[in-house]
């Protein structure tokens, strides 16, 4: 007795604990907080402390370095990719518990444009345009590889995969059952039960556990007592009870049946986690490019607005000049309204170029704080760029064919691709599986027994039953009384339609994302070309605009000493001057052009993030999510 006793001890708790203690949150010891959901932080609202030593008297001193920490740190489309982190690990757990994953946010949001560098019209689309000098695109929206927002990296789109065969589940359950009832039933006549009117009372308290397997098995273990009264005169036991113990195990043979198959939700939520890891990583990229790129512009913006200072001051001693030769009589009066007008047209072309700064600093700090503009301090900082634009160099010596492996191997948008796809082939055992007929092998096996009060009019009661519970009990573990049995069920459907339209539909959606992820691959060799195109052209055109610059700085000013000795008007020299300004706003454009550039090669090589010093793994515990 004592060894069935400490086998069906075993039985219970092998399907009581079939889960290891690293399953469950918090260890045996806080079992109960399976019942509870999930601690799911808050955002934080508040700016971290980076920002605080770079302002100064009212001005923000930033480095691009400082300003990518800033927005990696409290940019909210970062943050959100945060929690795609923390869905995607309860993805995991669901699908360890028996279910499906529910699925990701493949959303990666860009950085607003801004206004755009100097002479750089397609970059804007915010605030007024900013003229002169040439244009060069340079950002991934102008080069037609980037169309606008990156809205959805998903390869399914609206086409989701069927679910495919069902899951066993793997959490057990437990289940409880306990009742009173009392029933009186009128009798025709006393004759079968020895009264005209039975009166029964039960009192049942059951218990049931249920628990799924990887091979697609399910064992059910139920456990059943009753205390049952009568005041039949022919029963023999009142109150008797009633007690029993009973295993069913049913094990798929086609349909359902493998450890592969029934753990794919497992394996897909696993891929699930390292898509979320490279969405965040690429989300970084998109944050970190755009920072650089409203920097950079910024930067352009501020150079822009020297060459307009300077403009304002040849246009002030140009004024100057026309006003005394005109007092001398040597020039006629109309000479200095026509020098006036131009010195108006400086100062508001100086105006505009402080403006567009102002602009392009509200949508940086935008982009940088939690809460944009509306702590006082910032909104009303002025932002200083500490780096100035490096001087285009080294185009010609880059290999695009060695630039387009290094993307095709890293570059984040990529591998998650790859890793949906393989979660779509992953999807596809199910649907096929699906196709299977359905042949289960069940086995039960029963131990019941029987005690009870002898009934005083009775008249050969089976004296081995006498007794109570703990004699109903030891018959069940002695099995005294046991059932079992085993056989097959088979469904055979004589069409299956709706098992082969989902498995030939998934396949479509399937070939369907392969396609898109080759396209996300010719789309990066695309990226990476017009990028290193971008990047070469810029280098010459500033080659070409500094050469320009310097030839009309000589020209300047040998127009001015013609003008000062009386050889030339004030008409020319102003052209010569717009001249001039024009060469150095290309020039300019030409700086940022080559920086926005190089920014856009990094990313399309997916270097970005190491080229500023940053990683995925380290950003992905910063201060914003507590």
């Amino acid at each position: 007795m004592r060894i069935r006793t400490i086998l069906v001890a075993l039985l219970s708790a092998a399907l009581v604990f079939p889960l290891q203690a690293d399953d469950i949150p918090g260890g045996w010891t806080k079992y109960s907080r399976v019942w509870r959901p999930a601690s799911v932080p808050t955002p934080n609202w508040n700016n971290t402390s980076r920002y605080a030593d770079l302002l100064k008297a009212g001005q923000l001193y930033l480095s691009l370095r400082d300003a990518i920490a800033i927005a990696v740190e409290n940019n909210l489309d970062v943050e959100t990719q945060r929690y795609n982190l923390l869905a995607a690990h309860q993805d995991l757990l669901r699908a360890q518990g028996g279910g499906t994953t529910r699925g990701l946010q493949y959303t990666i949001a860009e950085v607003p444009l801004g206004i755009g560098g100097p002479a750089s019209p397609l970059l804007t689309s915010l605030g007024q345009q900013s003229s002169g000098g040439g244009s060069i695109p340079t950002n991934a929206s102008e080069l037609g590889v980037l169309s606008g927002t990156q809205s959805n990296l998903s390869l399914l789109g609206q086409s989701p995969l069927s679910a495919g065969t069902p899951l066993p589940v793997y959490d057990p359950a437990l289940t409880g059952l306990l009742n009173y009832s009392h029933q009186s039933t009128p009798e025709v006549g006393p004759g079968s039960v020895g009264t005209d009117n039975l009166v029964a009372t039960a009192l049942n308290a059951n218990a049931g556990l249920t628990q799924g397997f990887a091979s697609g098995a399910n064992a059910a273990l139920s456990f059943n007592n009753s205390r049952n009264t009568l005041n039949s005169t022919n029963a023999n036991y009142s109150p008797y009870v009633t007690s029993s113990l009973s295993l069913t195990i049913t094990q798929p043979l086609l349909r359902g049946f493998g450890t592969s198959l029934n753990r794919r939700y497992i394996r897909i939520a696993a891929n699930q986690e390292r898509i979320a890891s490279l969405l965040f990583q690429q989300q970084l990229i998109s944050t970190v490019y755009g920072v650089a790129r409203l920097y950079i512009d910024l930067t352009s913006l501020r150079d822009n607005v020297k060459v307009k200072e300077e403009d304002l001051q040849l246009a002030e001693w140009l004024k100057r000049e026309v006003a005394a030769r005109v007092e001398e009589g040597i020039l006629p009066s109309i000479e200095v309204t026509r020098a006036g007008a131009s010195l108006l047209t400086a100062r508001q072309a100086l105006i505009d170029a402080r403006a567009l700064v102002e602009e392009q600093e509200a949508v940086l700090k935008s982009v940088l704080f939690r809460k944009g503009l509306d702590e006082a301090a910032l909104r009303d900082a002025r932002v200083v760029p500490t780096d100035a634009l490096e001087l285009p160099r080294d185009a010609a010596t880059l290999d695009a064919g060695k630039l387009i492996e290094q993307a095709l191997a890293g570059r984040p948008d990529l591998l998650q691709a790859g890793l949906q796809a393989e979660n779509n082939r992953i999807a596809l055992e199910g649907s096929r599986n699906n196709l299977k007929p359905q042949l289960d092998i069940v086995a039960f096996a029963q131990n019941a027994g029987l005690g009870g009060d002898r009934n005083a009019i009775a008249t050969n009661p089976d004296l081995a039953f006498l007794g109570g519970y703990g004699g109903a009990l030891g018959q069940v573990l002695r099995r005294n009384y046991p059932t079992y049995g085993a056989g097959l069920q088979l469904n055979l459907p004589l069409r299956n339609r709706t098992a082969q339209a989902d498995a030939a539909r998934d396949e479509i959606v399937s070939r369907q994302a392969d396609i898109r992820a080759e396209e996300y691959r010719n789309q990066a060799r695309l990226e990476v070309q017009d990028a290193l195109i971008a990047l070469r052209r810029a280098q010459a055109s500033y080659e070409a605009a500094a050469e320009a610059s310097r030839l009309q700085i000589e020209s300047l000013e040998a127009e001015k000493a013609r003008f000062e000795e009386g050889l030339s008007t004030a008409f020319a020299v102003g052209q010569f001057q717009n001249v001039l300004s024009q060469a150095r706003l290309t020039e300019l454009s030409a700086r940022g052009s080559f920086a926005k550039a190089k920014a856009v090669l990094q990313r399309a090589t997916g270097t970005l993030l190491e080229t500023y010093g940053f990683s995925a793994d380290t950003m992905k515990q910063a201060e914003s999510v507590r």
